[in-house]
């Protein structure tokens, strides 16, 4: 009966000490899957080697959005973009979608950071840093934190066009003497503009990095060209929006089909 009683003690102290052990935090993630989440990561190392402060005048940079699963990205060139998942002890898989097919000088950082996405499966997050690796090798990318505009007050100020996709015309085409602009004053949701020809306003929606524009209304001159057309039909196709550095990426899905430079 006591040989009984002693293993029943021992089987129950065995039982509530693995209950506290699985209880306790990972190690080097003490934030949990949620601290890599709407942080904005600024790409400090990759494959072992320091990235410059800014690639192409672009600061590169990693946010993933847990609200739809999908991230946005920057190796000094085009927007990447593109779906991910987390599992539980960290770890992470990217499925990187379409992206601008821009030609920059130094593309190949932008060519690491699309390879070490591709083949990252887990990741860690110590203080203010953040790696992404493969298995327990080195890490294929190392980010830091940075402070970010909450409320979509970045979109604040004016941006001039200087990059449309869809059009067989080609950019300097459609624009030869003004390249259009927007204006945003946030809180209001009305940005004002030019569209290379008519000056207008645009009511819209934001929520978070996702954005809808309506209907814009403008004055009436005749304006040459395709353009005007092209862009207040491209501005109706966007959902989404990023900015990196001086650079607005107005999204239609993971393709990045416009972008403004801050004046």
């Amino acid at each position: 009966m006591r040989k009984m009683i002693f293993m029943l003690v021992a089987l129950g102290t065995l039982f509530f000490a693995a209950c506290n052990t699985s209880k306790q935090p990972k190690s080097g993630n003490a934030g949990g899957t949620t601290a890599i989440l709407g942080q904005k990561w600024k790409l400090t190392e990759l494959a072992g080697k320091p990235v410059p402060d800014q690639i192409n005048q672009k600061e590169p940079f990693l946010q993933l959005q847990g609200s739809d699963s999908r991230f946005t990205a920057s190796g000094g060139c085009n927007g990447l973009g593109g779906t991910f998942s987390l599992q539980d002890n960290n770890r992470i898989r990217f499925k990187p979608g379409p992206s601008t097919l821009m030609a920059c000088e130094h593309m190949e950082i932008e060519q690491g950071l699309i390879k070490a996405l591709e083949s990252a499966d887990n990741y860690t997050i110590h203080g203010s840093e953040l790696s992404l690796n493969k298995a327990r090798m080195a890490p294929l990318a190392r980010f830091r934190a940075v402070s970010a505009e909450t409320g979509g007050s970045a979109l604040n100020g004016t941006w001039e066009l200087n990059y449309i996709s869809g059009s067989r015309i080609a950019f300097e085409g459609l624009y030869p003497r003004i390249r259009p602009t927007i204006v945003f004053n946030l809180p209001q949701t009305t940005a004002n503009g030019n569209s290379s020809c008519n000056r207008y306003n645009i009511s819209f929606t934001i929520d978070d990095h996702s954005i809808r524009f309506k209907e814009p209304a403008s004055t009436k001159m005749f304006c040459e060209g395709t353009g005007e057309a092209t862009f207040f039909n491209t501005l109706k196709t966007v959902n989404r929006y990023d900015i990196v550095g001086n650079s607005l990426h107005l999204i239609m899905g993971d393709i990045a089909v416009m972008r403004f430079e801050r004046k």
